[in-house]
């Protein structure tokens, strides 16, 4: 009678992985939401054109929490940045995309002032610095899930 309980909570664990999104799902539903193009894949990780100015960047984290960010050379994001970094965010986090987008220009705000800055939204964290980078000005917002799947 033991071995039965005891396999509940290992096919409960297992099932429960299953179901947490792969990297080849989590690219697909970024270039579904995006219409980014894939430029570089590896395991864990995937960088997307956007754009002349714009990528995206991916990071799957299996058991871990996942992570999606936009970049953008210039000295001020466009609306179109923060709308596909809000659909990319939705894409991987399941948060909406208007409070993705909101939170995001409120820390690319902050970052203006501090270099970066951190802003929740949606039980997760959206994060923005800027940077000159090769003598041009550089943004990158991030919003990372907070809870650890393991």
């Amino acid at each position: 009678m033991r071995r039965p309980l005891l396999l509940l909570p290992l096919l409960l664990c297992a099932s429960a992985a299953r179901a947490e999104p792969s990297c080849t799902d989590l690219i697909d539903r970024v270039t579904g939401a995006t219409g980014a193009r894939m430029a570089e894949r590896s395991a864990d990780f995937a960088r997307f054109d956007a754009g002349p100015d714009t990528s995206l960047t991916l990071s799957c984290g299996g058991m871990h929490p996942s992570s999606v960010g936009a970049q953008h050379r210039g000295a001020s994001p466009p609306d179109a940045y923060y709308d596909l970094f809000a659909k990319a965010g939705y894409a991987v986090t399941g948060i909406a995309a208007d409070l993705l987008r909101d939170a995001a220009k409120r820390a690319r705000d902050g970052a203006e002032r501090l270099r970066h800055s951190n802003v929740e939204a949606g039980g997760a964290l959206v994060t923005c610095s800027t940077m000159t980078k090769d003598q041009a000005p550089l943004t990158l917002c991030a919003v990372i899930e907070r809870a650890d799947r393991s």
